[in-house]
C-alpha cells in the first residue's frame, strides 16, 4: 500500500488482493526483503544515489563465494593430473543427471544413506574398475566444496544506520573502488542488516526504448501506467503462445503452457508466473489450472465442508492454492489467525520440520474446531496446505512481474516493429539471442533491413513497419564513427551516392577498413551501387579523399580562391563504380562476417520444414534450456566453420560451428564419431546432429556429437507441410484438435492433408487460415496428436 501510495508501483494492492502483512507485520522477526527493478542502464545511478544519501561508509554491495561443485572438481582434477579431457568427461557423464539443477555430491554417490545412492551405481563401477578414474575422483573429493573465487551479488545492497566497518568486514575492490561486504548474504541478514535488491532489468530498458520508438515512428505517446488490463489483441497473442521476447513468458515450455491455458485476464498472467516453477510443476498444478480453467477437468473443492467458505479465496484460481497470500487468508478465515500469525504459520509450514509442524497443528486445528469444522476437514486441509505453502508464490511479486509481462505482450501485439526493435537493441551484443529475435521478426512478417548510411541510427530503429539495422552493429565501425556519420547526415542532408558520402563525412570516417566494413554490411545499398563494385574502387576513392581533407584542414584551398566548386563533393574525381554483384553465397558470407548474422537472407531459407522434420529442437532452444544438461537432442543447421584437431594419441577430431535460423553452437566431434562422419564436415554443408548436451557453470553449453547425417534437401523450398492419416480417423473431435495445433504455429507455409483409405488417397489443401511456421515444436505437437508416422 505504501509503495502504491508513493507511486513506486502502479499495481493496486486492494484490487489484486495483495496483503501488507506478507511484507511486514509486528509478529515478523526478520527484516522484509525489498526488491526494486530498474532500467539496467540506471542501476549504477541507484547505487550511487543510495551511497550519496546515506554515506559511503553505510552502503555496500554483497559478496558471493563461488564453490567448486562435483563435476567441476572432477574436470579440474583430470586436467591438473594430466589426463585427457575425455576421461573427465566420461567420469562426469557416469554421474546421475542433475535434479532441479542440483547434482549429487561425490560424498553422496558413495553414501548408502543418500536418497540418490542407487542412481550412482554406474559411477561407482567406473571408480572401482578404472585406476585413473579412481585417482581423479579421490583428488576431486578434496576439492569439492572449496571456495573458488569471490564475486558480487547480482542485485543485493546492504544499508546500515551505523558505519559498516563497525559491524562487518568490508572489501574495497581495486579495479573500480566498489565497497563490498566480506560476509555473504545469509550472514548479513542474520546480523539484522537491511538488504535491498537493486536489479537492472533488461526488459524495462526494452520498454523505455520501445515507447521512444513509438513516439518517433508513429507520433503516439504511450503511458504504460494508464493502460487498461483488458486489451484483446494482447490476450490473443498470449493464447497463441506467441510470446518469444515477452518478459517471463518466452521459453518454449512456457509458450506451450500458455496455449493450453488460453489466458484471457490479468489473473491468468499472474497465475502462470507463479505456477511455472519447480514445486507447482512437480505437483502438476500448472496443468491442473489450465485444464480446470478450460473445462477439461472439474473444479474439485479441497473438502465438501470447505467449498463455500473458501470460494472467495480460491475461486479465482479454480480451487488450487497458488499464492502465499491464499495460505494466509485461509488460516485467517477458517482458524481465526491474525494475518501476522498466518504469515508465521506459512513460514513454519515451508520448513517441513516435523516437530515444528506438530506444534503448529495444535492451534490451527483448535481454531478450525472452534469455527465448527470437522476433524476430517481439518486434516484434509492441513495435508494440502503443508506441501502447497512450500512452493506457493508471493502474489505481490508475481503480480508485479505480471504487469511487466502484460506491458511487453501489449507492445508486441500492438506495436510489433517498435517492440522488436527495442528487443533487438537490448541484445545487440549477444549474437545468439539476436539471431533468435531476428528469426522471430521474419516469422512475424517484419523486414529487418541491413544497415544504411542514409537511414540507420546507432541501434535498431523502426522505419514504418520495418526495422533498420543499427550502424553500431557493424564490425570495425566504432561509436565515434557512427556518431560522426549520423551528425553529418543531420547537418548536410542525405548522401546522394558513394562519392558524395566520402566527400561529406569527417576524415575520421575515411578509413579503408571502416569503409570496407560498411560496404560488406550493405550500408551503401540504397545509393544504387553494388557491394562488389564498391569493394573494387573504395581504396582509390578513400586515398584521394584523405589527401583533399588533409589539405582542407591546413587551409590550403583558401589560397586558391579561383577554384570553382558546386558543393562539398566537387573536389572528388567521380570514378565509375563497376557493375556486377557477388553471388548470393559470397554476399551473405560477407554480411555475416560484418554483422555476426545473416540479415538480408539466410542460406537455410526454404529448408526450414526439412530441418524441422529431422530435429526435435532448435539450437536456440538448447542454449536457453537450463534443464538440458545430460539430455540427448537432435539439432540441425549449416556448418559455418570447422576446426580440425588431433589428440595426443594422434586421433583426429573437430570443433564444428553449426548454425540454424535461430542461433549457433560449437559441436564437439570426438575421434570415435569423427572417424565415420569427418567427410561431411565441410563449410556450408547442411547436417543433422544427434548429440549430448553438457551444461556447466564454468564451461557454459557444450554439445558433443554422437551421430551426424545429411538430410535430403531436394524438397527444400518446394513448399507444404504434408500430413498423413487414415480417412477413418478424420472425425470432428480430432479435426478440432488439429485446427488448434495448426493455429498455435501460425506462418506462411501451406498444409496438405493426405487421407488414406485402402488403395485410395485423397489430398486436401487446408485453408490459408491454417498456414504454419515449420518448427520442431509444431512437428512434436502433430506427432503427439496424429502419431509418429504422420509426416511425409
Amino acid at each position: 500500500m505504501i509503495a502504491y501510495a508513493l507511486g513506486i508501483t502502479e499495481l493496486d494492492p486492494m484490487k489484486h488482493g495483495l496483503l501488507f502483512e506478507r511484507f511486514l507485520n509486528p509478529e515478523r522477526i526478520s527484516m522484509p526483503d525489498i526488491d526494486m527493478d530498474f532500467d539496467e542502464r540506471r542501476r549504477g545511478d541507484m547505487i550511487r544515489y543510495a551511497t550519496e544519501k546515506y554515506g559511503e561508509e553505510r552502503v555496500a554491495q554483497i559478496v558471493t563465494y563461488g564453490s567448486i561443485k562435483a563435476k567441476a572438481a572432477i574436470k579440474d582434477s583430470a586436467r591438473v593430473l594430466g589426463h585427457p579431457y575425455a576421461l573427465g568427461d566420461r567420469i562426469t557423464k557416469a554421474m546421475p543427471p542433475a535434479v532441479m539443477g542440483k547434482d549429487i555430491s561425490l560424498a553422496g554417490a558413495f553414501d548408502p544413506a543418500n536418497p540418490r545412492y542407487g542412481e550412482a551405481a554406474e559411477f561407482r563401477t567406473l571408480y572401482e574398475s578404472d585406476a585413473d578414474a579412481r585417482q581423479v575422483v579421490d583428488t576431486a573429493k578434496g576439492l569439492e566444496g572449496l571456495k573458488r573465487q569471490p564475486g558480487v551479488h547480482a542485485a543485493g545492497v546492504i544499508l546500515c544506520r551505523e558505519p559498516l566497518m563497525d559491524v562487518i568486514p568490508v572489501w574495497r575492490r581495486e579495479q573500480d573502488g566498489a565497497i563490498i561486504t566480506q560476509f555473504d548474504m545469509g550472514a548479513c541478514e542474520s546480523l539484522g542488516l537491511l538488504k535491498m535488491d537493486f536489479l537492472g532489468l533488461r526488459n524495462l530498458t526494452v520498454l523505455d526504448d520501445c515507447l521512444r520508438y513509438i513516439e518517433g515512428n508513429q507520433g503516439t505517446a504511450i503511458v504504460l501506467e494508464e493502460l487498461t488490463l483488458d486489451d484483446r489483441p494482447t490476450y490473443d497473442l498470449l493464447a497463441r503462445g506467441d510470446t518469444l521476447g515477452v518478459f517471463q513468458l518466452d521459453g518454449g515450455p512456457m509458450r506451450a503452457l500458455l496455449r493450453s491455458m488460453q489466458p484471457d485476464n490479468f489473473e491468468d498472467i499472474s497465475a502462470v508466473l507463479a505456477l511455472y516453477r519447480p514445486g507447482p510443476m512437480g505437483a502438476n498444478a500448472h496443468n491442473d489450472y489450465a485444464d480446470r480453467k478450460n473445462g477439461r477437468k472439474p473444479v474439485v473443492p479441497i473438502h465438501p465442508e470447505l467449498a463455500a467458505p473458501l470460494a472467495d479465496i480460491l475461486d479465482d484460481t479454480y480451487g488450487l492454492i497458488v499464492y502465499q497470500e491464499q495460505v494466509m487468508a485461509i488460516a485467517q478465515k477458517l482458524a481465526g489467525y491474525s494475518l501476522g500469525a498466518a504469515d508465521l504459520l506459512r513460514r513454519a509450514m515451508g520448513k517441513k520440520k516435523k516437530e515444528i509442524l506438530d506444534k503448529e497443528y495444535v492451534p490451527f486445528s483448535e481454531g478450525m474446531r472452534a469455527n465448527g469444522y470437522s476433524d476430517a476437514a481439518i486434516r484434509t486441509l492441513w495435508d494440502i496446505l503443508v506441501p502447497f505453502s512450500d512452493y506457493a508464490f508471493n502474489k505481490a511479486h508475481t503480480a508485479g512481474y505480471g504487469l511487466v509481462s502484460y506491458w511487453t505482450a501489449y507492445l508486441k501485439a500492438n506495436y510489433p516493429a517498435e517492440y522488436m526493435a527495442g528487443l533487438l537493441t537490448s541484445v545487440k551484443d549477444d549474437k545468439d539471442k539476436s539471431a533468435v529475435y531476428l528469426n522471430e521478426c521474419r516469422r512475424m512478417g517484419i523486414k529487418v533491413l541491413p544497415p544504411d548510411v542514409n537511414d540507420s541510427d546507432a541501434d535498431f530503429t523502426p522505419r514504418g513497419s520495418d526495422i533498420r539495422f543499427g550502424l553500431s552493429a557493424i564490425r570495425n565501425v566504432g561509436g565515434n564513427v557512427v556518431e560522426s556519420i549520423i551528425a553529418t547526415r543531420r547537418r548536410v542532408g542525405r548522401f546522394a551516392d558513394f562519392h558524395d558520402f566520402i566527400a561529406k563525412v569527417d576524415a575520421s570516417v575515411c578509413n579503408k577498413r571502416v569503409i570496407e566494413s560498411l560496404i560488406k554490411a550493405g550500408a551503401f545499398d540504397s545509393l544504387g551501387h553494388t557491394r562488389k563494385g564498391l569493394s573494387q574502387i573504395h581504396e582509390q576513392v578513400v586515398d584521394a579523399a584523405v589527401d583533399i581533407k588533409r589539405a582542407e584542414s591546413h587551409g590550403q584551398f583558401d589560397l586558391f580562391g579561383g577554384l570553382e566548386a558546386e558543393g562539398e563533393n566537387a573536389v572528388l574525381a567521380r570514378d565509375e563504380v563497376p557493375v556486377g554483384e557477388w553471388d548470393k553465397t559470397t554476399l551473405l558470407a560477407h554480411e555475416r562476417e560484418m554483422l555476426g548474422l545473416y540479415v538480408s537472407d539466410h542460406p537455410l531459407q526454404g529448408a526450414e520444414h526439412v530441418l524441422a522434420q529431422h530435429t526435435d529442437r532448435t539450437i536456440a532452444a538448447v542454449l536457453l534450456d537450463e534443464r538440458a544438461d545430460g539430455t540427448v537432442v537432435t539439432i540441425g543447421g549449416l556448418v559455418t566453420g570447422v576446426q580440425r584437431k588431433t589428440t595426443k594419441q594422434g586421433s583426429p577430431w573437430a570443433i564444428v560451428s553449426l548454425e540454424d535460423l535461430e542461433g549457433s553452437v560449437d559441436v564437439m566431434v570426438f575421434p570415435q564419431t569423427y572417424g565415420t562422419v569427418g567427410t561431411m564436415l565441410v563449410d556450408d554443408a547442411v547436417v543433422i546432429v544427434r548429440a549430448r548436451v553438457d551444461r556447466s557453470d564454468d564451461d557454459g553449453v557444450r554439445v558433443v556429437a554422437m551421430e551426424v547425417t545429411q538430410p535430403d534437401l531436394s524438397e527444400a523450398g518446394s513448399g507444404p507441410v504434408r500430413l498423413s492419416m487414415a480417412a477413418a480417423r478424420c472425425v470432428p473431435p480430432l479435426v478440432e484438435r488439429l485446427k488448434d495445433v495448426l493455429s498455435a504455429h501460425p506462418g506462411t507455409t501451406e498444409v496438405h492433408l493426405h487421407l488414406t483409405g485402402g488403395a485410395k488417397t485423397s489430398v486436401l489443401r487446408l485453408d490459408d487460415r491454417f498456414r504454419v511456421t515449420p518448427s520442431p515444436s509444431l512437428y512434436g505437437d502433430l506427432k503427439a496428436l496424429l502419431g509418429p508416422a504422420c509426416l511425409g
